[in-house]
């Protein structure tokens, strides 16, 4: 990472001279050969960077998704800082396939996607598409509910340096540095940034320190392009996972218990601690006037570790033997213990493309590896250390992933076009053990097909299209917790998408229908699996179905406004719930039917009306509306987030002068409406002394808060 600032600097120091920024809208090979372009049958939206730029004060990427169909996002912190996470269409982010330049995010083993390991990615990010459904083939884990496709690799003609500056709420600061050589000799261009956000957070003691770096050079001539990139995160964050409880969210919906485990004062260092490096290098050569073809080759490295003030533990459990003193033998102790994760991913993409004026075919894959180590450390203990750091386990996992996709895009006539697309996806997954159940060692050997098909008809204003998808995805880590004689089974789905768009002159309208049906898709139950862990289980029956509805409409020169509104249904037909009973032990079993996906909402909405009052004045009123979301698949009333309705304004004043190509005012007034409201949580429930107790817990967002940012461009 030194190496990298130090080789920014250096770039910096020689650009100040330079005043102008045009970047060549060309879409990487590696980004097109899994993108749908405009006309293929998916639902899908497409932002730019000069969207990104004007959100992009320190949250995290998810907030700058915040505003499209079917996106409700939240944050452990309150404030989109720090830990943060996306849900479209109700799919979590477990389920939702992420690539940067073609490149799988997705973690292997859990499959989620954590964006605080590359703070202020988005400054570097040149063009995002979210595909909602299972959409086109793609690398890594299968999209069961939508896929993010971000650029990174962007060519920029002309020399550039950028600073990007805000401070806000909560001691929020962002600071930004992005320069760029431009196109050296019509072959050669280097682009680089630093950046660095820190934040105290919402929930109290919910701090982050995030910085992050990013290197791109490139070699391009008019048949072959060379790049290589590398981009690298480090954050430390303060624990703010466990939410507030409900008695708490009345009296102090701030509250944090993360580190209350410690007599006295909080214990301070309750953080979690994580590095990733990546590294690409893609190659694109040109065969011919029809063939291109693009490999990719990459290694993520991911270290870091959580650490935790624990109370009154058993020596036992961490493998430590009791402590005798006198007559008496010593069976507990506090202890401060460490989990780390010290992972190796690494692999190959590639695709030939393959065009003509009415045909375009693709066919590509990947081929990867994960080695993940995790690794248990207690660090301290009030009494009974044998030596300054013990290992309590060292679990290896190891997994391969390899896939093959072909799509074939067929104009029938010139306005009816043909989309096919099959994927073949191996998965050889062995796990060596679990931090409770050292012992059980599992090895599973998956074989994924994947085939999609759709129609489109287009004309100069109209574009209708329908599709059918199936995807497949292996079980997460946590669900092989099961047992040998208790295995998971792969999740199926099956999604039907029809969709039209009219666009003409300055208005837009679209709508998209769907209809995702599962099969034996992971939920958790409350069931106590064979080894008493409780892990997700499979259901038979379950779907989605609904309808986006988008418009978008430039009234006038000084008025514009764009917004979507999404109606859906998301039920499990038939649905089994275990209960813990403290009293007789075991569990209570409840039986229901057509019941509620948790975390799904009936309404999701968004809206953004932006004047114009000056050539170089914005103002935006942001609004954005969530239904009410159940907590579990009981669709119990006493376990839901309730709805809720935010507004946020945002002012943009740009000004230019002659040594400043661009410079930026944003003051941007979030929940201005100080709406007290909660996009997430979670709920158990058990029987003792002969009355059921349900505890929920939920994830706050802070009431009104406000940033301000000054961009400058030279």
């Amino acid at each position: 990472m030194k190496r990298i600032l130090i080789l920014l600097i250096t770039v910096f120091s020689t650009l100040l001279t330079f005043s102008q920024q045009d970047t060549i809208e060309l879409v990487p090979v590696e980004v097109r050969a899994l993108r749908a372009n405009a006309t293929a049958p998916f639902s899908k939206t497409n932002l730019v960077k000069e969207q990104l730029v004007k959100q992009n004060l320190g949250q995290d990427l998810p907030f700058l998704l915040n505003q499209t169909p079917s996106v409700v996002i939240n944050s452990d912190a309150g404030n989109g800082v720090g830990y943060t996470g996306i849900r479209i269409r109700g799919t979590d982010a477990t389920r939702i396939n992420v690539t940067i330049n073609g490149i799988p995010f997705n973690d292997p083993e859990s499959q989620g996607t954590f964006f605080v390991d590359l703070p202020d990615l988005a400054s570097s990010v040149r063009s995002i598409q979210i595909q909602r459904g299972v959409g086109t083939s793609s690398n890594g884990p299968g999209a069961f509910g939508a896929t993010i496709n971000l650029s990174t690799n962007e060519i920029n003609k002309e020399a550039y340096a950028e600073f990007n500056n805000s401070y806000g709420s909560f001691n929020t600061l962002k600071n930004t540095i992005r320069v760029g050589s431009g196109l050296l000799g019509n072959h050669f261009t280097v682009d680089a940034r630093a950046s660095r956000i820190s934040s105290d957070g919402y929930i109290d003691r919910a701090s982050s320190n995030l910085k992050s770096v990013y290197l791109s050079g490139a070699y391009l001539n008019d048949k072959t392009s060379l790049r290589f990139t590398t981009f690298s995160g480090l954050e430390k964050t303060y624990q703010a996972w466990y939410g507030v409880s409900e008695a708490d969210l009345k009296t102090n919906r701030r509250s944090n218990s993360a580190g209350m485990a410690r007599p006295g004062a909080p214990y301070d260092n309750e953080t979690d601690n994580y590095q990733q490096d990546h590294y690409q290098f893609f190659w694109d050569q040109k065969l011919s006037p029809h063939l291109i073809f693009n490999t990719g080759l990459f290694y993520i490295k991911g270290k870091g570790f959580y650490e935790q003030y624990k109370a009154s533990e058993r020596f036992s459990k961490y493998g430590l033997p009791d402590v005798q003193r006198g007559n008496e033998v010593v069976r507990r102790t506090d202890l401060v213990r460490q989990l780390w994760l010290d992972n190796d991913f690494y692999g190959n993409i590639f695709s030939f493309l393959y065009t003509r004026p009415a045909t375009k075919i693709t066919l590509g894959g990947s081929f990867n590896n994960y080695d993940g180590d995790h690794i248990g450390y207690v660090t301290w203990a009030q009494q009974g250390m044998p030596t300054e750091k013990h290992t309590w386990y060292d679990l290896p996992a190891h997994k391969k992933d390899k896939s093959v996709y072909a799509k074939w895009q067929q104009n029938l006539t010139p306005q009816l076009q043909l989309f096919t697309d099959v994927q073949w996806r191996n998965v050889d997954y062995k796990i060596n053990g679990f931090r409770d159940h050292p012992d059980l060692v599992i090895h599973n050997d998956y074989h994924f097909l994947n085939p999609k098909i759709g129609l489109t008809y287009y004309d100069n204003t109209t574009m209708a299209f329908i599709s059918f998808s199936r995807a497949t995805k292996e079980p997460n880590r946590n669900d092989f917790e099961a047992g040998q004689s208790n295995q998971p089974k792969p999740e199926i789905l099956n999604d039907i998408e029809a969709g039209w768009e009219y666009t003409k002159g300055r208005m837009k309208l679209a709508t998209n229908l769907y209809f995702m049906k599962y099969k034996d898709q992971l939920v958790l139950t409350g069931e106590i699996n064979d080894v008493g862990a409780y892990s997700r289980t499979n259901i038979d029956d379950s779907y989605r179905a609904g309808i986006e509805l988008q418009a978008a409409a430039n009234v006038n020169t000084w008025f514009q406004i764009e917004g979507n509104i999404a109606f859906s249904r998301n039920k499990i037909k038939n649905f089994k719930e275990f209960i813990d009973d403290y009293d007789a032990g075991g569990q209570k079993v409840n039986e229901y039917t057509e019941t509620d996906i948790s975390f799904s909402p009936d309404i999701v909405a968004a809206a953004n009306l932006t004047f114009k009052p000056l050539q170089a004045a914005e103002i935006s009123l942001i609004s954005k509306y969530v239904g009410k979301q159940y907590l579990d698949n009981t669709s119990n009333e006493a376990r839901k987030l309730y709805p809720y309705y935010t507004q946020d304004i945002r002012l943009i004043f740009s000004m230019s002068r002659k040594y400043l190509k661009d410079v930026s005012f944003i003051g941007q007034v979030n929940n201005v409406f100080n709406k007290l409201y909660e996009p997430n949580g979670y709920t158990y429930s058990y029987y003792a002394g002969g009355a059921l107790t349900t505890e929920n817990y939920y994830f706050p967002m802070a009431g009104i808060n406000w940033m301000l940012g000054v961009n400058i461009r030279l």
